[in-house]
């Protein structure tokens, strides 16, 4: 993703759930960001723009042990 496009993503998370989410670039990776909450690995947040239409995918993974 674009560095305009992390921002516009960080700052709807931030005030959409929690001030302290972060979206970081992927390394080597340009269709995807990682979310972050403080310091822990939340998921990753893609970017899909099939069809013409634009939009973004947030994929979570919750361990059982972490329940």
């Amino acid at each position: 993703m674009k560095p305009d496009e992390i921002k516009k993503l960080d700052a709807y998370l931030k005030r959409t759930l929690n001030p302290n989410i972060t979206v970081k670039a992927r390394p080597r990776k340009n269709d995807s960001g990682e979310v972050y909450l403080g310091e822990e690995f939340l998921g990753v947040i893609y970017r899909d723009d099939e069809d013409g239409d634009l939009s973004y995918n947030f994929s979570m993974a919750i361990l059982d042990v972490d329940l």
